[in-house]
Parts: C-alpha cells; structure tokens; sequence
C-alpha cells in the first residue's frame, strides 16, 4: 500500500454497486439519527433530568461529535461496507474485527425493531388502535408493552423494510431522500409552532432547573441524548456503495450529526416551554400529561393544536419506519463485511444478481429483529442496551485511528483530524463514560450478548463454514478482554443503573479516565504492523508488487 494513494473507486472491488450520491449518504445518516428519538426522547430525558436535560443534549452531542469526528477520518481513509467492523481488523487483526463486527451488529439489528415499536407506540394511543399496545408499571416506571397482535404487525413492517432493500441500493436511498425530508420538515414546523403558540420561560425554573442533579443529566444522556444522537456512521456502512467515499464519506458523518444535534436540541427547550403545569406538578420524574404515551402529539393535542397532533402521529410511523428501513440496510452490510474477513459464513456475501444486494444479511437481520421484540416488550426496554451496544462499536474507532496513524501515518486522508493525540484518547474516554453511565442493569446484558457473539462465530469458525481462515491476531486483540472485563466491574461497583454505588461521584469518571488512557495506550502497542495492515486492506488498496 503505497503512501498517499488515492482509491480507484470505478468498481467496487466487493462486487457492490457504486451508486449511491453524497446526498443519499448525508440522507442516510441523517434519516437514522432522526428517528423515533425527536418523538420520545425529549420526554425521557426530561424525566430523568427536568429542565436540566439540555445540558444532556450538550453532553451528549460533544460525545458523539467526538466520535464522529474520528469516524470521518476512517470513513474517507477506508470506504469499505460494514466499516465499523472492519477498521479494527485493519489495525488490530481478525480477532479485533470480528469483536467490533459483532458489536456493530448488536446495535443495528436491535435499532429497527426498537424503531417500529415506536411507531406502534404512537398508533396505540388511538382508541381503535389500543389492540397494538398497553402500558404497565415497571420499577416505578410507566413502560409501553407490544401486544401480541402488535408484535405481528411489527414482524410485517420489517418484513416491509427487506423488500424495499431488495429493489437495491439506489431505490433504498431514492425512498430515503424522501422519508428524511419529511422527517426534517415535521421537527422543525413543530419547534416553529410550539415556539411561537406555547413557550413559558417559567416552566425552566418553577420545580427547579435541575432536580436531581448531575446524576440525572447523565442518565439522560446515556438513555435519552445518545441514543436519539447515534447514526451517524450508517453513511460509513455504505461507503462501499458510494459514488465518491473518500469525499463524500466525512461530509455526511460530519454533516448529519450537526444536523441532528441542533435539532434535538431545540426541540428539548420548545418541550419543556411547552408543557402545561400540571404535566411535571409532582416532579419531572412523574411527568405526565393526556396522550403522553405519544408525547409531542398528545402535547399538541392538549394545547389545541389538533391539526399538528394529526401531522405528528403520521410523522410518528414515518420518521421510525425510515430509521427502521436504514438499519436494516446498515446489519445486512455488517454481515457482509465479517463475512469478507471469514468471521462469519461465506452465505452472507451472497448477493442478488440484479441489485447487488446482500440477500442472506437481509433475511438474517429479518429474523434476528423478530427475535429481538419477544423478549423486549418496548422502546424503554431496549434503548439502554442499544445505546450501550452503540457506544461500544464506537470504540473501536478511536484506537483503530491511534494505531493507523503510528503505522500509515502518509496514507491519504480526505479528512485529517486535527489535534488527533489529544481527541482519539479523549473520545475513547468520552465512549467509556457513556457506557458506563448507562449501569449495571444494561451492561451485564450487553457483556452476555457479547459472550454469545464469541460463541457463535467459534463455532462457524471449527466448523469451516467460511474457507477464509485469518489468523485470529489474538496478540494485537490481547487489550480487548481487559477493557470489556474492566468496564463491567467498574460498572458493578458504580452509581449507575443498580450498581453497587461503592464508587464514589467524582472518583468513579477519574477511574473511567484512567482506566481508559491505559488500555487506548496499550492497544496502540499492540497495532499490527504496516505490513499486516497492508496484506488485510489489499482489496481497497492493492499492495504493488
């Protein structure tokens, strides 16, 4: 691999179509960053913080701005399907990769089922509709539970979802464009008319701006901000797929996170104005008005404004479905993408003869959400784990980035993160602190996922399902373990989600820091060397002979 060498991106060398524009890319992440979020995220995170869950916006968006950043870099450095499973095999080896390919995975094949449970959410509230869903009282939590009769229609719309994937790449996006415009139209005429009609200032101050403190903002972040703030590396699992990735590529991380920032963020303050006193009387953590169960439609609806409540519960099952259909299109490439390492089996490369799509990753991604929705009754039961799962893909980019620099340090990069010795090792702490502040309850079910992942692609591997057969590299992964073992011990002993609360405020985020400077130091020693990265990223950069 020759420094400073540009990509030929004429042909995929994955056999993948290379049609999709800068504007289906920004659309992409854009579409999966708003999605069932704008609709239930400014509630939750005023209950778990009051008026003071803008400050959670903030966090959160510095976080995932961090982040982003970093994946702008890999994303224009290596335009490759499935990325945030593949950068990691570039810089640490295949067993690196194959942990962070399943990392990924968890999050995005959890993500479209949790956003049509949204959609059916909002649709329950109609009295005809109450066949969907009903609500129950879980810790002190008012939790909304898919009925069986929900649970099929959610099977058909993801059903819904692979077909519109299997007419390719270019209609998916082309569907996209549009789903997202709608979705950035309806955001912003309810912040115009919710600003401009209802917006008391008195509402910021009147049961206190912050009533449970930082605690609260940072619950808030880890299971409101972030997970209403991640999707904007779904352009960087498509990359594969675009007409200019190394230019187009950090444009559309950079510039859907922007956009979603800022709009979650007014969105919270228009919220907050909006509610009628009586909503958070007994305190924001018992929230609660009519129609609450879809939040921004039952506000509108509470304060007159019939005609937007009806936009809204329109928008409530198309902004979700968008996300849903984005998601599935990003797991079907994750597969993909382990696949072509030999993580997992040779099938999931299969692709239709026509639109060159996965057609194997499709259907698996199908079933896996189906599977998902059984024993997670709603959109609260999943978006902890979810944005955990999330948080711990991302950190895979921030070392991966540390160790491609020391190794390929010329290598062209369309985008170049300025300052990158202080932003990666301090986006890798941001990434701990977040996975950390979602608590033990979500963490040891994310640590059990992630021990079934290792069970399952051992077993493809003894069993010769793939004829790739890497070298696991478990020497450069040797840092994986400890951090992963690390992080769930921190959390158990922690303050966060029925943690054992030994760990004092303040000292806990020292540890985390710590503890994170450590191992993103010691995996950069651990890196592959320049010829190993070579020999692995041959098929986006042919090594000359």
């Amino acid at each position: 691999m020759t420094d400073q060498m540009k990509l030929d991106v004429g042909d995929s060398s994955e056999g993948l179509k290379r049609e999709t524009s800068f504007l289906g890319l920004l659309f992409t992440s854009t579409g999966s960053i708003i999605g069932s979020g704008w609709m239930l995220g400014a509630f939750f995170c005023a209950e778990y913080a009051g008026p003071a869950a803008l400050f959670a916006w903030i966090i959160g968006s510095v976080v995932a701005l961090l982040l982003a950043l970093v994946f702008a870099e890999l994303g224009g450095l290596f335009p490759v399907s499935g990325g945030t499973a593949r950068f990691p095999h570039y810089a640490f080896g295949n067993l690196a990769g194959a942990s962070f390919g399943w990392f990924s995975w968890l999050q995005a094949v959890g993500t479209a089922p949790i956003e049509v449970e949204a959609a059916l959410q909002y649709m329950s509230t109609f009295e005809t509709l109450k066949w969907l869903a009903y609500q129950q009282v879980i810790d002190g939590n008012t939790v909304t539970i898919l009925r069986p009769a929900g649970v099929g229609v959610a099977v058909v719309m993801l059903g819904l979802f692979v077909l519109l994937n299997l007419y390719g790449i270019r209609k998916m996006t082309q569907v996209n464009n549009v789903i997202t415009t709608w979705k950035l139209v309806v955001p912003i005429m309810t912040i115009v008319v919710l600003g401009f009609t209802h917006f008391q200032t008195v509402n910021f101050t009147s049961h206190g701006f912050a009533p449970y403190g930082m605690h609260g903002v940072l619950q808030a972040v880890s299971l409101g901000a972030m997970f209403s703030l991640v999707g904007f590396e779904q352009c960087v699992q498509l990359a594969g797929e675009s007409k200019n990735p190394q230019r187009d590529i950090p444009r559309a991380v950079i510039g859907s996170l922007v956009i979603g920032a800022v709009l979650y963020f007014i969105l919270q303050v228009v919220f907050i104005a909006a509610l009628p006193g009586s909503a958070f009387a007994h305190g924001w953590s018992s929230l609660a008005f009519a129609g609450s169960n879809g939040p921004f439609a039952g506000l509108a609806k509470g304060l007159g404004l019939v005609w937007l409540a009806y936009v809204l519960y329109a928008d409530a099952v198309i902004a979700p479905s968008g996300s849903g259909l984005c998601y599935i299109t990003t797991t079907s490439r994750i597969t993909f993408g382990m696949s072509k390492n030999g993580q997992v089996p040779s099938a999931f490369e299969k692709i239709t003869k026509k639109e060159k799509v996965p057609i194997v990753g499709l259907f698996f991604a199908w079933a896996m959400g189906v599977l998902l929705m059984l024993p997670f009754g709603g959109w609260q039961s999943l978006v902890g784990f979810i944005t955990s799962a999330t948080v711990l893909m991302y950190v895979g980019g921030p070392v991966s980035l540390g160790a491609l620099r020391k190794e390929k340090p010329d290598l062209f990069r369309p985008f170049r993160l300025p300052w990158a010795s202080v932003l990666s090792p301090l986006s890798f702490i941001a990434a701990s602190l977040v996975i950390y502040w979602g608590g033990w309850e979500t963490d040891w079910k994310l640590g059990v996922a992630v021990l079934l992942g290792y069970l399952l692609m051992g077993i493809s591997r003894l069993t010769n399902a793939n004829p790739i057969k890497l070298p696991l590299d478990a020497k450069n992964a040797m840092w994986l373990g400890p951090y992963l073992v690390g992080m769930l011990i921190i959390s158990y002993f922690g303050q966060f989600g029925q943690g054992q609360a030994d760990l004092p405020d303040g000292l806990d985020f020292l540890v985390i820091a710590a503890f994170s400077l450590v191992i993103y130091y010691w995996a950069i020693s651990l890196r592959l060397p320049a010829s190993e990265v070579d020999k692995y990223a041959a098929d986006v950069y042919p090594v000359e002979s």
